[in-house]
């Protein structure tokens, strides 16, 4: 300084505003003046009003390297010389002027010196903005006027991919701008708060398929658990009301129903061994009618024992038996409520009716099984243990399919009303040619091939053996040749003790029969071997007619005769 005066100089601008504006002198720190300074140069002509008024320094501010900060107002040129600046005019020096006090909001201009003319007004900062571009002018007619402005942050073209959290940096000296919507902004400024939407909204999205899957997880490995488990509460079944208990009379347990009562079974001892049997009541007076081979182990000491359906148990004694039939007739007393079965005619059977056997295969008692008529007349032999052929039993039987097991043995064959048309009496064993299911048997199980004798047969044994204790059989008075290989019954040439084969005076010889005939039907039935023949007779009662076919020196002859009688063993 020299006369205690500030020395005033122009700063070159790159803008004609900037030329127009005196530099101010450095201000003293004794001074009280605060200095305002002067707008900063923006690129791209989108400059940045400041927000607030800058505090005041404690000190002047250095001048810049390059040009010194032109203060907001011109004051008057000095007196001397020097050259006034080229924007503005020559005014007398001015009276001191107090401080100015400024707001934060926006600085104000000095005021005009005392004594300056009245005519000279204040020359404006800037040359009028044809296009009033803000923050100098108002508003626009293109865009509205942002209530701040700022320029465009300096940040590369990929500041858009910054995480979406980061939030911009506030610009130096104000408050945070405004960024929910910026027209002057640089083009890409405002994508990264969309981008930030769309990573939180793909979050959320993620999360909730995260969340959709762990649920997911966790509900079908419970749902397994649970199931697994039995549940989370006590399992009720569902189940059918009950209803009628009731059974068709003919059905297999209407039948069943009807007939147990009177099935009883035999435990048999006696002679070293043991064995069981089926049999069925029949009258009130306890006789009991089964086969020959279930008591024949208990001889003449021996013990039977009755077990009745209803569970009660009695003692029984043997009232008579026929080997040549394989029936017996056991009888027991100080027994009440017994329950006979009917019985029915064997001759009206036919081939494929429904039948229902029941007996205690296995020493199972009261089994019933079912099945039909398989066949009629077959002609079987059982037994035969002997050896001598005293206890074979010649049955002209019923087949049945029906299950029969040893067991089941004296067990009565029911038809579809309840009446016994047979006495299960043997089955076919599978690995041999022999019947039966007592000793000997080479099958101990069903094949479905089981024989019953014919209860019409039954019927009048069972009364001889109640009656009498013994039973007849029929006969035709000749000696047959076992032996024979050719078909149908050869009459042998001499008997057993080597007596005439034909009985005199018997049916044969008066019917005119002689030793080498072989007879090929009885009735009109074919007959192929001597045991054949044996079965067709005793299926008769003695005294019925019979008409015999034979062959006799290659000729064809038909006889007929009356059945005779002999005792049974």
């Amino acid at each position: 300084m020299d006369n205690g005066k500030p020395n005033w100089w122009s700063r070159p601008s790159s803008t004609p505003e900037a030329a127009r504006i005196a530099t101010p002198p450095p201000a003293d720190e004794a001074d009280g003046d605060f200095p305002l300074p002067a707008p900063q140069p923006v690129p791209d002509r989108t400059p940045e009003p400041p927000a607030t008024a800058p505090e005041p320094p404690a000190a002047a501010p250095e001048p810049p390297t390059t040009a010194p900060e032109p203060p907001a107002v011109a004051p008057a040129p000095p007196t001397s010389s020097a050259p006034a600046p080229a924007a503005g005019p020559v005014v007398p020096e001015p009276a001191p002027v107090p401080s100015v006090e400024l707001t934060k909001s926006a600085p104000e201009p000095a005021p005009v010196p005392v004594g300056a003319p009245a005519a000279q007004a204040p020359q404006p900062l800037h040359a009028p903005d044809e296009y009033r571009t803000p923050p100098y002018g108002e508003p626009g007619p293109w865009a509205p006027a942002p209530p701040v402005q700022r320029p465009p942050a300096s940040v590369p073209p990929q500041a858009h991919h910054q995480p979406p959290h980061a939030p911009p940096a506030p610009p130096q000296g104000g408050a945070a701008p405004w960024v929910q919507y910026d027209p002057w902004a640089a083009a890409g400024t405002g994508a990264a708060p969309v981008t930030a939407k769309k990573s939180r909204k793909g979050l959320a999205i993620a999360g909730a398929l995260v969340f959709a899957l762990v649920t997911g997880v966790i509900g079908g490995g419970i749902g397994a658990y649970v199931e697994r488990n039995g549940g989370l509460t006590t399992v009720e079944l569902p189940q059918a009301d009950g209803g009628d208990t009731g059974r068709a009379p003919d059905s297999v347990a209407g039948i069943a129903a009807s007939a147990l009562p009177g099935v009883v079974t035999l435990h048999v001892t006696g002679n070293g061994s043991a064995g069981t049997g089926t049999g069925f009541v029949l009258d009130t007076k306890g006789h009991i009618l089964t086969n020959n081979h279930v008591v024949d182990g208990a001889g003449a000491s021996g013990d039977i024992s009755v077990t009745f359906s209803s569970g009660e148990t009695a003692r029984a004694k043997l009232i008579g038996k026929d080997t040549g039939y394989d029936l017996a007739v056991v009888q027991v007393t100080g027994v009440s409520g017994l329950r006979a079965l009917p019985l029915g005619n064997s001759d009206d059977v036919r081939v494929g009716d429904p039948v229902v056997a029941i007996g205690a295969p296995f020493d199972l008692s009261n089994t019933v099984t079912s099945g039909i008529i398989s066949a009629k007349e077959r002609p079987i032999t059982a037994g035969g243990e002997k050896g001598d052929g005293s206890d074979i039993s010649y049955v002209d039987a019923l087949q049945t399919d029906a299950p029969i097991n040893p067991g089941n043995s004296g067990g009565p064959l029911l038809d579809s009303k309840a009446r016994v048309i047979g006495i299960n009496s043997a089955i076919r064993a599978a690995g041999g040619s022999g019947e039966g299911e007592g000793e000997g048997a080479s099958q101990p199980g069903s094949i479905g091939l089981g024989f019953a004798i014919p209860i019409n047969q039954g019927k009048r044994v069972a009364e001889e053996l109640i009656n009498t204790g013994k039973a007849t059989h029929p006969v035709i008075g000749v000696s047959l040749d076992m032996q024979f290989n050719g078909d149908g019954a050869r009459v042998g040439e001499k008997g057993k003790d080597g007596s005439a084969s034909v009985t005199a005076g018997g049916p044969a010889a008066k019917a005119g029969l002689r030793p080498g005939d072989v007879i090929t039907k009885v009735d009109g039935q074919r007959v192929h071997n001597g045991e054949e023949l044996i079965v067709k007779i005793r299926a008769h009662r003695p005294g019925d007619r019979l008409e015999l076919t034979l062959t006799r020196n290659g000729k064809e002859l038909t006889k007929t005769l009356t059945l005779g009688s002999s005792q049974g063993t």
